[in-house]
């Protein structure tokens, strides 16, 4: 081996290094942080009704010490949802509760709807990252987290807690009928309890699921249900441009791994790439968190397949302003 191929091939490594470090970087010190709001027009409502906007929340992932995040987070109000759904996730240690409650301020106040998963009832552990591609199946989870206080939290101030249970309400002049099931990743969901096709007078059909699995969304478009929000993909977190999501952490396909999408014939789904990640892998590429404003407008039978949507690197309030 020539000291020239020698010379060549250190310099290749070295440069493949320092770009993977430049990477980890980023994605750990820099992305994770760069907190977006998503919007996203969904024609789903009955025709003739007036739009309705839904904050969708996912994913929190929250540490106490979490500043950037919970002031972020704090500033959601300035959008003026009509109600926020929150979708699971939002613990990672023992004593975030009062994170969580701080964070979300006065969005406790509005009309909210909420499901749980699995790191609201148990604390992340560190795993191995190829178990998410070779090892999808194993579940490991970590300590029991105060789920019960943060369902306290939740409720004391108005919000609805969907797990199992179907309910009807009225929000900004549009009749909703919502039902929930619980974590599905931790096969909890037990959607015998809520099966049935809904109120058909309600103009928003609403689902709710932490983790998207087919076997579930199945069931609800089955039943009718207009749109379903999930959580729990991260979006992939660590995605590769021009490519997209290397997993998804459940049986949902890559395509639909953020974002809105279709379910069936009839079924729109809104999956949300969340806001935070777990203390154990603290990075996001190319899969900024995010929180989401949708605008649900009435659907039309000439394009019942229409979504548009657009990210926006901007802060809650200046979106408010252009």
């Amino acid at each position: 081996m020539s000291s020239q191929f020698r010379t060549n091939l250190t310099r290749t490594a070295l440069g493949a290094a320092g770009a993977a470090a430049l990477g980890i970087g980023y994605a750990s010190g820099i992305e994770r942080n760069a907190f977006a709001l998503r919007e996203v027009t969904m024609p789903v409502l009955a025709p003739g009704s007036s739009s309705l906007r839904v904050l969708h929340l996912s994913d929190l992932h929250m540490m106490p010490n979490q500043r950037l995040k919970q002031n972020w987070l704090r500033e959601l109000e300035g959008l003026d949802p009509d109600l926020v759904v929150n979708t699971g996730d939002n613990l990672s240690h023992q004593r975030s509760v009062p994170a969580v409650v701080q964070a979300l301020g006065d969005l406790l106040a509005r009309p909210g709807l909420f499901v749980f998963g699995s790191n609201d009832y148990f604390a992340p552990k560190p795993k191995n990252p190829l178990s998410y591609i070779f090892n999808k199946d194993k579940r490991i989870t970590g300590d029991p987290l105060p789920w019960g206080d943060l369902r306290a939290a939740f409720t004391e101030r108005g919000w609805l807690d969907m797990t199992h249970v179907r309910r009807e309400l009225e929000v900004a002049g549009i009749r909703i009928a919502a039902a929930g099931v619980d974590d599905p990743h931790l096969k909890r969901d037990r959607y015998d309890t809520v099966a049935g096709t809904p109120n058909p007078i309600a103009q928003l059909k609403l689902g709710l699921t932490h983790s998207p699995e087919p076997r579930v969304l199945d069931r609800f478009a089955d039943d009718g249900y207009d749109l379903v929000l999930a959580g729990h993909t991260h979006g992939g977190q660590l995605c590769l441009p021009f490519y997209g999501a290397l997993v998804t952490n459940c049986q949902i396909d890559r395509s639909r791994v953020k974002g809105p999408s279709k379910w069936g014939a009839h079924t729109q789904l809104h999956v949300s790439a969340g806001i935070g990640t777990s203390p154990w892998a603290p990075a996001r590429f190319c899969c900024r968190p995010e929180a989401t404003l949708l605008t649900l407008v009435p659907a039309t039978r000439r394009e019942p397949e229409h979504v548009s949507a657009h990210s926006s690197a901007e802060s809650p309030a200046s979106v408010l302003r252009n």
